[in-house]
C-alpha cells in the first residue's frame, strides 16, 4: 500500500532532496510540494495526500500553525515537523497542533523514510522526552487549575469537545442551540488562551488519561 506524502519547506533544494530520498522508495509516493503556508493550504486538500511533512519555519507563517489548520481541516491527515532546531516550545506547540511526529533535519534519510511510514501508518513519532515535556506543561497549568475559570456550562462544553463532538451535536446532547454552543465555545478558548477547539481537544484527552 502506498503513503502519499506532500512536503512543505521554503528551500527548494531541500524539497528535491525529500523528493529524491522519498521518491526513490516503492511504497512512498510525493504528491505535491509548496513553498509556504498559503501554498500549502491551497494545494494539500485536493492532493490525496496522507502524510504532510512540514517545516516549522516558513516565510508566511509556521508549520505548527499550518499543521493545526490542516488537522482541522482533514483529521485523516497525518502531519510530521520537519525543523533545523530542537526547540521543546515548538515540540509542545507541535503535539498541541495535533502532530504525529517531530524530527531533526540531520536525520538520517532511512529514518526519515521509516519516520514517513510509521506516521503513514497511524503511529505516532513523540517520544517519551515529547510526552513527558507535554505532561509536564500540563499539570504546571493544571496547578493554576485553567479549568477553573470555566463556568459549569463552558466546562461541560469543554469535556464533550473532547469527546470529540461537533457544536451540533453538543448542542443536542445539552439541549441548546448551536449559535449558544459556538458561543461558549468561542469563550472557552479565550479563557484558556487557546486559538482551536483541536488544542481544547487535546487537553481533554490529556486531563482524562490522569484521572
Amino acid at each position: 500500500m502506498t503513503t502519499r506524502v506532500f512536503l512543505v519547506d521554503d528551500h527548494e533544494i531541500v524539497r528535491r532532496g525529500l523528493v529524491d530520498l522519498l521518491g526513490s522508495v516503492p511504497d512512498l509516493e510525493v504528491v505535491g510540494e509548496a513553498a509556504s503556508v498559503g501554498e500549502a493550504m491551497a494545494r494539500i486538500p485536493g492532493s490525496g495526500a496522507d502524510v504532510a511533512v512540514l517545516d516549522v519555519r516558513l516565510p508566511d507563517g509556521n508549520g505548527v500553525e499550518l499543521c493545526r489548520d490542516l488537522r482541522a481541516a482533514l483529521p485523516e491527515l497525518r502531519c510530521l515537523m520537519l525543523t533545523s532546531y530542537s526547540d521543546d516550545e515548538a515540540l509542545f506547540d507541535a503535539i498541541m497542533a495535533g502532530a504525529s511526529g517531530f524530527v531533526l533535519k540531520q536525520i538520517l534519510g532511512t529514518d526519515l523514510v521509516a519516520a514517513v511510514r510509521t506516521v503513514g501508518e497511524g503511529g505516532s513519532l513523540l517520544d517519551s522526552r515529547a510526552t513527558s515535556a507535554l505532561m509536564n506543561r500540563i499539570r504546571s497549568a493544571r496547578r493554576d487549575d485553567p479549568l477553573a475559570q470555566l463556568s459549569e456550562q463552558e466546562r461541560a462544553v469543554f469535556d464533550l469537545i473532547g469527546e470529540g463532538l461537533t457544536n451540533r451535536e453538543i448542542a443536542e446532547r445539552l439541549f441548546l442551540a448551536e449559535k449558544t454552543i459556538k458561543n461558549y465555545v468561542s469563550r472557552l478558548l479565550s479563557k484558556l488562551g487557546m486559538q482551536r477547539r483541536t488544542q481544547a481537544a487535546v487537553l481533554a484527552t490529556e486531563l482524562r488519561k490522569e484521572h
